[in-house]
């Protein structure tokens, strides 16, 4: 950003600030600064009894409440490698199916 032909578009400073030199600055900067550009999945995990940190169940009804469901990205067990907005979509319409009581025909092989 500090280059003459990009000088007439930057108004202010940049971040970093170029006054920071050293790989301890920098770094430092990162830890006070850095944010995750990940989006948040798995805070109410879905899974099996067997695993101790799945809180949501295969009907996405969270375990050791009642009435109450999560249908959202946080009951992914890991991070998709694609964008999550059609991944939850789906978990959308899924949770609408089981909370209306609908079930998938079979399909045809």
């Amino acid at each position: 950003m500090a280059t003459a032909p990009l000088q007439p578009y930057l108004e202010g400073t940049t971040n970093p600030h170029q006054s920071l030199q050293t790989d301890d600055e920098l770094l430092n900067w990162a830890r006070q600064e850095g944010i995750t550009v990940y989006h948040m999945v798995g805070s109410a995990r879905m899974g099996p009894d067997s695993d101790p940190e799945a809180v949501v169940d295969s009907q996405l009804r969270v375990k050791k409440l009642e009435k109450l469901r999560v249908a959202d990205a946080s009951i992914m067990p890991g991070l998709i490698s694609g964008n999550t907005n059609a991944a939850v979509m789906m978990i959308a319409e899924k949770a609408a199916d089981m909370i209306l009581g609908k079930k998938l025909d079979p399909i045809d092989c």
